[in-house]
């Protein structure tokens, strides 16, 4: 006959080591929470934030950050390009994976992960909202006052911006396509942007832009009405730096990407004094750190210093 006592006693001890197992299969996961039972971010992320090109003015800002928030003591700002931090983000929010970037908008990223947070930035290093502002080459108002006339009456929404960035992305168009189509599908917005704007015959405008799709986007729907009404119309794209310095030494004509009052700050005080300012083209721009909303985290104090 069967011993029971053998049997009660090999189930016990069966059952031990398959408990034992089960906690060293699961040490790994443990190792990222934090004593409070919570997953410790910082861990998590490898106190690494996800950034974009060196040089951008998140990037500077991003920088400043580090410096002036405990929690980000010893951090790492992870600076590649705009493309390789959205593939990134991507493969995280495939995985509902950790993962803290540089975020900003008017950006399609929120179009199409609108489950995305900015982290609260309580010591303000990144600002409320962000204005961007069109800058023109002094001069310019005498030398071309129709061109002059339709930059200044340029104003759209951030909703716009993110409209056309968004199907360039997911159509694989290229920008000035489905910024040109946009300007067809909007005659009511377009009319107002030249009211009171003569027709010209070839009269050359350069506008200096940054390289990123936000800036790409504005770019391409004001040169595309520049052009409907006679203009010939250049948009070089340039480094941040470049663009405010272009704009100052009178070698391009007008931007339509300056962010203030954080983001492109230290650029902006650099040349001051030296280009027109038209005042604001879009209104409602945020940068600042951007988690996924699964992440039970609320603010840049939440987070943990590396040393």
């Amino acid at each position: 006959m069967i011993n029971r006592k053998l049997l009660v006693t090999g189930s016990f001890l069966i059952g031990v080591l398959l408990t034992l197992i089960a906690a060293g299969c699961g040490s790994d996961n443990e190792s990222e929470k934090s004593g409070s039972g919570k997953t410790n971010y910082s861990e998590a992320v490898d106190y690494s934030i996800t950034g974009i090109e060196p040089g951008a003015g998140i990037t500077v800002t991003t920088e400043k950050a580090i410096k002036k928030y405990d929690s980000l003591k010893g951090w790492n700002l992870e600076q590649s390009s705009t493309g390789a931090m959205m593939t990134k983000l991507g493969e995280a929010i495939d995985k509902e994976e950790p993962i803290i970037i540089t975020g900003w908008n008017p950006h399609w990223m929120f179009a199409k992960y609108p489950d995305m947070k900015y982290l609260d930035d309580p010591k303000g290093v990144y600002g409320k909202t962000e204005l961007i502002k069109t800058l023109a080459r002094k001069g310019l108002k005498e030398d071309k006052p129709n061109a002059y006339k339709l930059l200044d009456q340029f104003h759209w929404e951030v909703e716009d911006m993110e409209s056309i960035m968004l199907e360039a992305t997911e159509t694989g168009t290229e920008i000035a396509e489905v910024a040109k189509k946009w300007v067809e599908e909007h005659p009511d917005v377009v009319a107002e942007w030249t009211k009171g704007v003569d027709d010209v015959d070839g009269t050359e405008i350069e506008l200096v832009s940054t390289p990123w799709d936000s800036e790409r986007a504005s770019a391409n729907v004001v040169a595309e009405v520049l052009r409907s009404k006679g203009f010939n119309v250049t948009v070089t794209p340039v480094d941040v730096a470049v663009v405010f310095e272009a704009i100052a030494k009178g070698d391009g004509d007008a931007t339509l990407a300056a962010w203030m009052p954080i983001t492109h700050k230290d650029f902006y005080e650099e040349y001051e004094g030296q280009f027109e300012d038209l005042g604001e083209n879009l209104k409602g721009a945020k940068i600042g750190l951007v988690v996924p909303e699964y992440m039970d985290i609320d603010s840049i104090e939440d987070l943990q210093p590396a040393e």
